[in-house]
């Protein structure tokens, strides 16, 4: 498949749309759509012929296998959830926190990976925050803060400056210190090749419904064999236990599983991923690195972003950023704020050179 194959086949461009939003939710392509509803249509028709229960299993199973070839792990280590913020906030009320126990995040986190620990802030947890001014970890301020921390929480790909983070040095740096590490993936997979035995972190959280062009729903955690038994979930159900009347937790990561959910957004995530592959991951990152590079020469001096771009997430300055970007979105021209008080385009495969020069027209 080419990228022109698959523009046409997303339903949300077919009416001119300039979509350059994909950092806050990719558009799905329609093999994708239809894969959500034929899972469902078997589950509720098909299935309930019988005992519903097994065959919706080998579906999860076969979800799973999928994404962990995505990550470059095996399936016991990846657990379905149902986003991003979900497989944090599963892993944050994992750990037995006392007062005084400390948490490290960066100042770039989502609030998905703030707020689980603002939360734990109540309790007595210290919430460290280290700074990373224009999208850069600072190297020092985060080896002194992480020595004394239980849990670092940071992004492997800064959603307000497209910027990639050190993954596997900041890793390494927390485990020296005797620190667990939680990582943000959700813009990076999809979006560049991602290797999380190579990043060695404890946990992985991510999704489908960004730049792998899933739906809303489907999310996945992966966790680390050695770091298992470090986790002792609150949020649980009989999935996360091989017998449901014993507290048992399962020997992988399904222990992070709680009962029943929908298939559909598993399906169509599993759909997700082989169109990305037929699509080619080369062809993905080389097409976003041109238009990135095209976005941000066209921007000149008003990109906040690095140059040249480390990524498709390309953030540039405006003197009114909401106005503009509701002005842009009354021309089809569909871009977003971020915190920072920028604007943020996002450029992927199925975008054009055209999608850019259309937004840098109306700028």
């Amino acid at each position: 498949m080419d990228p022109e194959e698959l523009r046409g086949d997303i339903p949300a461009l077919s009416d001119g749309t300039v979509y350059l939003n994909t950092g806050a939710s990719g558009p799905a392509p329609r093999r994708v759509l239809a894969a959500g509803r034929e899972a469902e249509r078997t589950h509720e028709t098909e299935h309930h012929r019988g005992n519903p229960y097994p065959k919706a299993w080998d579906a999860y199973e076969e979800s799973r296998a999928a994404v962990a070839d995505l990550l470059g792990t095996d399936p016991d280590t990846v657990a379905l959830t149902n986003s991003t913020a979900d497989g944090i906030s599963r892993v944050a009320g994992a750990l037995s926190w006392d007062s005084g126990d400390v948490v490290v995040r960066t100042d770039l986190e989502h609030p998905a990976g703030m707020l689980p620990f603002e939360r734990l802030g109540r309790e007595g947890v210290e919430v460290h925050e280290v700074p990373a001014p224009d999208g850069r970890l600072d190297r020092d301020a985060y080896a002194e803060a992480v020595q004394d921390a239980r849990l670092v929480c940071l992004s492997s790909l800064s959603w307000l400056h497209g910027t990639r983070l050190p993954v596997r040095d900041a890793v390494e740096i927390a485990h020296d210190a005797g620190a667990r590490v939680l990582v943000d993936a959700v813009q990076s997979v999809g979006h560049h090749p991602v290797d999380v035995e190579a990043w060695g972190a404890d946990a992985v959280a991510a999704a489908g419904h960004k730049w792998l062009l899933g739906t809303w729903g489907a999310g996945f955690l992966r966790v680390a064999p050695d770091a298992l038994d470090a986790f002792e979930p609150r949020h649980l159900g009989y999935r996360a236990v091989p017998n449901g009347g014993d507290l048992d937790y399962h020997d992988a990561a399904t222990r992070f599983e709680v009962g029943t959910q929908s298939l559909a957004p598993h399906a169509a995530l599993r759909e997700a991923i082989d169109i990305r592959e037929a699509v080619g991951v080369d062809t993905v990152t080389d097409r976003i690195e041109r238009l990135a590079d095209r976005l941000a020469d066209g921007l000149g001096n008003r990109v906040a972003s690095p140059r040249p771009p480390e990524s498709g997430l390309v953030t540039f300055e405006d003197s009114e950023p909401a106005a503009t970007v509701g002005r842009l979105g009354e021309r089809g021209i569909h871009v977003r704020t971020v915190p920072s008080g920028h604007i943020r385009a996002s450029v992927h495969v199925f975008n054009t050179a055209s999608d850019v020069d259309a937004l840098l027209a109306a700028l």
